[in-house]
């Protein structure tokens, strides 16, 4: 079946209204008997079942819901490699498809397609590729635009970043793929400590884009010097970063104490312990500053065995994936349902916590939310319904149900 004859069929079976009556978790508050109705993608209602306007009861499709079922906004995730054997430094469309339909299955209804540090030609291939699929209709997760995980790195801390395409920030590499692909960068990760650095942190702040520190030997004061130059965001927290002393905080401390700075985490219970992830959470879900990432590498979806990440080699055990040469993280095989569960089962956050980093937060990361991230009528139907041990029973992407 092509693309076309998918969205013709899509769009036939949108005609009708859905509803699922539920635990509706909203963005303030959780209804244990709510209701969401939804046609053509839209949310047409959400609320308690005596508010459904008479017209919605009657031309509604009722969905099954399993038994103490929960319906929550679908999920963002803001830092993902790739997924179902497929890696986004080999983005073309069919590797597009089987990432975001992957990812899709998992409860993710957005993403950002995250780069590696590579050559500039390398770099350059992926944004024309991630650009060229979201002219067309994306059928699966939405590719709201790509991550530059680097390559503006600091050597002392590549992660499973190749040291070898490691350069100084250079703005002039943003501006060409600004002018080229307007709108497409949404974040940049970069070290805060590297000459031009600052330079290239107060242009992404006039484009709006989201300057990220991340593999940087940066110290706490250099930290606070890029957040007044703009920089507001901090990728996979404690992770690949200076951590946190009591005489020299480094960039783990920045990014704790300072409000400004929102913070990503991956909840798999192997890059960061759960007490951990407890701390940052107090310190930063007040203010809507947590932000639930994977940092799912090719593997994520499949068995243990030998991959790659980028260039490197990885061999992933249990499920744990590390650079076969030296033994570093590479990434995971994480998925954003199994990190909203760790996140309420293991770390203890509540279901609106760990919904609102999952979802609400990072939409107004990307500035979003105004159509997604949150079930609210007029906004797009992205859509998971869990049971009561919070596995998935069904994903809706733009109201169109994955796997139909």
């Amino acid at each position: 079946m092509t693309r076309a004859n998918n969205h013709e069929s899509g769009s036939q079976r949108e005609q009708n209204i859905s509803l699922l009556r539920g635990k509706l978790l909203l963005s303030n508050e959780i209804l244990e008997d709510g209701v969401l109705a939804w046609r053509d993608g839209k949310i047409l209602y959400a609320g308690v079942p005596e508010g459904l306007p008479e017209q919605i009861r009657r031309e509604a499709l009722q969905l099954s819901v399993p038994d103490h079922g929960l319906i929550v906004p679908g999920f963002i995730d803001i830092h993902v490699h790739g997924g179902n054997g497929e890696d986004f430094m080999d983005a073309s469309l069919e590797v597009l498809d089987k990432i975001t339909s992957f990812h899709s299955t998992q409860g993710t209804t957005a993403m950002l397609a995250t780069s590696m540090t590579a050559p500039k030609e390398r770099l350059d291939s992926v944004l024309a590729e991630v650009a060229r699929y979201r002219s067309g209709e994306m059928r699966y997760a939405q590719l709201e635009g790509v991550h530059l995980e680097g390559p503006f790195f600091s050597p002392k801390w590549p992660g499973a970043q190749n040291p070898e395409h490691i350069i100084l920030p250079d703005v002039s590499w943003l501006e060409t793929w600004e002018k080229q692909y307007p709108g497409l960068i949404r974040q940049v990760t970069l070290a805060p400590e590297r000459e031009g650095a600052l330079e290239v942190i107060s242009w992404l702040r006039e484009q709006r884009i989201t300057a990220a520190l991340g593999h940087t030997d940066a110290t706490y004061e250099e930290v606070e010097r890029a957040v007044e130059a703009g920089l507001h965001h901090a990728v996979h927290t404690f992770n690949a970063m200076t951590p946190l002393h009591h005489r020299q905080p480094g960039a783990a401390g920045a990014v704790l104490s300072d409000p400004r700075i929102s913070a990503e985490v991956i909840a798999d219970g192997i890059h960061v312990h759960p007490a951990a992830i407890s701390i940052l959470a107090q310190l930063k879900q007040q203010d809507d500053q947590l932000v639930l990432i994977t940092d799912a590498m090719s593997a994520a979806g499949l068995d243990d065995g030998e991959y790659k990440i980028g260039d490197l080699p990885v061999i992933v055990k249990h499920g744990e994936a590390r650079l076969k040469d030296g033994g570093a993280l590479a990434g995971s095989t994480l998925t954003m349902i199994r990190g909203f569960r760790y996140l309420v089962q293991e770390v203890g956050l509540s279901l609106k916590a760990a919904s609102r980093a999952a979802s609400l937060t990072p939409a107004r990361l990307l500035g979003i939310d105004h159509r997604t991230g949150s079930l609210a009528q007029g906004k797009q139907a992205d859509i998971v319904l869990l049971n009561a041990e919070l596995d998935i029973e069904g994903v809706w992407v733009k109201g169109r149900r994955v796997g139909e």
